[in-house]
């Protein structure tokens, strides 16, 4: 598998600079070789936590609640009751109802998400009509609680490889920057209306239900991005702090702020070294990028993230995410 991948990487890289004209000097295609093995690398990665987020996300729905005429809040939701009002394969609205935010995202957060979300919505989509899933109990609470659980570790997962298959959270993104919401006002806003429908076109007591198995699943989210909020405050520590810096304001489409800093080791701090220290703030969305492009120059870099519950002015809701 490791002779495969640096195979790969090797013909990709070549292809790369099939166009530079002469003889390529050594280093030129060391460093697109190494570029190229960490986006391969990140490529997998996030490819196998989406695929995961699918399958779990299709257990939620075939063996929990779509059998059972439950629904959920976000996107999911919309497309339980149009599913449920019409009689329509479920597979249909999940792709209909999610290309508006699609669309939202390919110009809220960039092209790489937007792809992604829509290869991983139509798996989903394809997955929910083939897979067949046996209704695992017709119990209520059970119904609730672990059909929120499967379909919101399939959210989380995906947005740890760095797509979505509910576009809540790009509809809340979108929303925050024209507006004086935050993403979390907007999100609430978004399921209470969800919920009020459900009230009215079918009982109190199912849009009871769908709110504990919107609370299931959310905190399920949470719980997977390892609690990371709506923004992520990270510190870069690294001896090509330069580099990084312009990668974060080029290719990231992010301001950062530079700290004079001292690093070193030995119980005198002897050995203390100046340095700059990079700090940026980033929506989750955003995080498998940034690591992508933060060890393409430096893999031994030093990494503090830290949840940010939300941000006002600065370049974080003015500028478009690249």
């Amino acid at each position: 598998m490791n002779s495969f991948f640096k195979y790969l990487a090797t013909v990709i890289t070549r292809l790369r600079l099939k166009n530079r004209k002469g003889t390529l000097p050594r280093k030129v295609f060391e460093k697109a070789f190494k570029e190229t093995k960490v986006e391969l690398s990140h490529l997998f990665k996030d490819s196998f936590l989406i695929l995961l987020g699918i399958v779990s996300a299709s257990i939620g729905l075939k063996g929990f609640l779509l059998p059972n005429a439950f629904i959920d809040g976000g996107v999911t939701g919309i497309s339980l009751i149009l599913t449920e009002i019409t009689s329509l394969s479920l597979a249909i609205f999940i792709v209909l109802v999610n290309v508006p935010f699609i669309i939202m995202g390919f110009s809220t957060i960039g092209r790489q998400f937007a792809f992604r979300s829509l290869i991983a919505i139509a798996v989903l989509a394809i997955s929910v009509h083939l897979l067949e899933v046996p209704t695992v109990t017709d119990d209520k609470l059970l119904i609730a609680v672990f059909g929120g659980f499967f379909l919101g570790a399939g959210i989380g997962l995906a947005i740890r490889g760095g797509a979505v298959i509910d576009g809540t959270e790009v509809l809340a993104i979108f929303i925050s920057k024209k507006t004086a919401l935050t993403i979390g006002d907007v999100i609430l806003l978004f399921n209470i209306l969800i919920f009020s429908v459900a009230a009215y076109i079918f009982t109190i007591e199912i849009s009871l239900y769908a709110m504990l198995t919107y609370l299931a699943a959310s905190k399920t989210v949470d719980f997977v991005v390892s609690g990371i909020e709506e923004y992520v405050g990270v510190t870069i520590i690294s001896d090509h702090s330069e580099e990084i810096r312009l990668a974060v304001i080029e290719k990231m489409g992010r301001g950062c702020t530079i700290y004079d800093g001292k690093r070193g080791f030995g119980k005198r701090g002897d050995r203390l070294k100046e340095t700059d220290i990079i700090y940026t703030l980033i929506t989750r969305l955003e995080l498998a990028k940034l690591q992508t492009e933060v060890d393409k120059i430096d893999k031994n870099a030093f990494l503090v993230m830290h949840s940010i519950k939300d941000a006002k002015g600065g370049m974080i809701k003015k500028r478009p995410m690249k």
